[in-house]
């Protein structure tokens, strides 16, 4: 009787854990599209903002930000993925490999402001880049190097090894095997970490108020990336926090959270088409 009883409010309390979460997704959700939907306009998406004709756009911005995931992707995904590799398939020394994992996981833990004083102390300064969308790139490498580099290697770690044995019982060579047989078998837990990646530079702020800048100009990519730029992120800080356009705001907001979900899904299905390419 006790048993029953105590699984009944077990499961009692599930169902309410479950409601109460789901209810909040829904209410932000909700909540941030219903605010800003109605704000998106087309002028909005297509100008640049002027204050000598009270303008308001975030064309800049948004191109900013595609500038600014790009650059990092560009550089973060073989980095990591290229240390995943090694770490699961090449190092022998297992206590190189064990302190390595645990510091990835202590830098993905440090909150980003510090990141955003360490990218404009050494790429801003020292590296004499000054405060650029390149510099922001290099910082945002950094903070998600570690999310990449664990989900691969995590990814790699649940291939059988049953087919690289019956790879390398068909002749073929430890890179091949790699190539051909475990990264296919494993390229949706690299999308994973792709997706944890650009979630994070779209939602990134505090770093990026170090090192990328507030400029709202409309510059081509090579050369963005030299020059300053805010995000749409650093934008909709600026918009709410210094000048109290809240509608521009929750428009911004509402932008980010319908580019998050165009990304996982684009990341799902790459996945699912190349696991079905595998099998």
């Amino acid at each position: 009787m006790k048993r029953k009883a105590y699984i009944w409010i077990m499961k009692i309390l599930m169902w309410i854990s479950v409601v109460i979460t789901c209810g909040l997704v829904v209410f932000v959700i909700g909540f941030v599209l219903y605010k800003g939907v109605p704000n998106i306009t087309w002028k909005l998406l297509t100008t640049k903002p002027s204050y000598l004709t009270k303008n308001i756009g975030i064309l800049p911005d948004i191109l900013n930000t595609f500038y600014i995931v790009i650059a990092t992707l560009v550089v973060v995904l073989p980095l990591g993925v290229g240390a995943a590799i090694y770490l699961t398939e090449y190092a022998t020394n297992k206590k190189l490999v064990a302190v390595i994992e645990y510091a990835a996981e202590t830098l993905s833990g440090i909150p980003s402001i510090i990141y955003g004083l360490v990218g404009m102390l050494f790429f801003c300064e020292f590296l004499k880049m000054q405060t650029s969308i390149l510099a922001g790139a290099m910082t945002l490498v950094i903070m998600n190097l570690p999310t990449i580099m664990r989900t691969t290697q995590e990814s790699l770690k649940t291939v059988p090894q049953s087919y690289r044995e019956g790879a390398f019982g068909l002749g073929a060579g430890k890179w091949r095997v790699i190539r051909t047989v475990v990264l296919p078998s494993c390229v949706d837990g690299i999308m994973t970490g792709c997706i944890l990646a650009i979630g994070r530079i779209l939602g990134e702020s505090a770093a990026l108020l170090f090192t990328a800048g507030f400029a709202h100009t409309i510059n081509g990519f090579v050369d963005g990336l030299g020059r300053a730029g805010a995000t749409l992120t650093v934008a909709l800080y600026v918009y709410a926090k210094e000048q109290g356009e809240f509608e521009v705001a929750f428009a911004i907001a509402a932008i980010l959270m319908i580019l998050a979900l165009l990304v996982n899904l684009a990341a799902k299905f790459t996945g699912l088409y190349f696991k079905k390419k595998v099998e």
